[in-house]
């Protein structure tokens, strides 16, 4: 177990209990004086058993709080795969989970909603769509000036951005898709978007190669609707982006954290978390490997 506010990337945190924390695939937030986390609990192997929710004071230190979402019947089933939690609070004050819903052949890639009245639930699952019809794997959410949006890797047209019905209960509009650009019949999966203070959007996603690792990439623009730069990688070319999967970034203090995926499918419970501090600077993304370190050192 790490010390309080000590990070040590490739290596699992052990919760409050003493567990693994079950952290896979997350969604990540600050709310009030605390971070809370929404994670894959994975410690029954790859179908849905239930989305664990944590919190912390720094990053390093977890809380078990409850399973916020359980399985049940139908989409959130024993035979179904549920990935890549993440959550937002709209106007009325509750609170939305966005998860990708998926059979276990992954021919199902549907979008579902949950809602709770606290952060850490118990959520009541709603139901679940292909956004306009398209079809929805590796998700992630984004939130500005009252207005959800809703990240989707397609893998017939691309990466979307999707404008959030105001109950955040469905998608309402397409904002944008972005495609490779040596291969654009596709797109990037497991997106994440911040937006920095030169007023740009930076966009993060991952190659499509399964449990396989890759360089992940980035590309930034002036507005949601583009025009989107050139994509670039994230972390030195070849390291694997430090072997690791992109699941959020979130900004803490002056800069971002970093945080990604080491899946490991014979071991999924136990995958290693990577999380790293990452900065902007002049445009680009800047990720460097530390083995240990603390979100204080980004003035937070």
């Amino acid at each position: 177990m790490a010390e309080r506010g000590t990070i040590r990337p490739g290596r699992v945190f052990v919760d409050d209990r003493g567990r693994t924390a079950q952290l896979h695939g997350i969604g990540l937030q600050r709310i009030g004086d605390r971070w809370f986390a929404w994670g894959e609990d994975k410690a029954a192997g790859g179908l849905f058993t239930a989305v664990a929710c944590y919190s912390s004071p720094d990053l390093a230190t977890w809380t078990f709080e409850r399973d916020a979402l359980v399985a049940g019947e139908g989409d959130l089933g024993a035979d179904r795969v549920i990935e890549r939690p993440k959550v937002l609070q709209r106007p009325d004050g509750r609170w939305v989970m966005l998860l990708h819903v998926e059979s276990d052949d992954y021919a199902y890639a549907r979008v579902g909603y949950a809602i709770a009245d606290q952060p850490e639930g118990p959520y009541e699952y709603v139901g679940s769509e292909r956004p306009l019809g398209n079809i929805s794997r590796d998700i992630g959410v984004f939130h500005e000036d009252g207005v959800g949006y809703l990240l989707s890797e397609d893998r017939d047209h691309g990466l979307h951005i999707y404008r959030l019905r105001e109950d955040r209960l469905g998608v309402e509009a397409l904002v944008a898709t972005l495609r490779q650009q040596a291969r654009p019949e596709i797109g990037y999966e497991s997106p994440t978007l911040v937006r920095h203070d030169d007023g740009r959007y930076y966009l993060f996603g991952s190659d499509l190669t399964g449990w396989d690792l890759n360089d992940n990439m980035y590309t930034s623009a002036p507005a949601l609707e583009g025009p989107w730069d050139d994509w670039r990688p994230i972390a030195p070319v070849g390291t694997r982006t430090f072997d690791s999967q992109v699941s959020v970034v979130v900004p803490v203090g002056d800069g971002y954290v970093y945080v990604g995926d080491r899946w490991r499918p014979d071991a999924l419970a136990e995958s290693e978390p990577v999380w790293l501090p990452l900065r902007i600077r002049d445009g680009e993304v800047v990720l460097e490997w530390r083995d240990e370190w603390s979100i204080q050192e980004l003035g937070a």
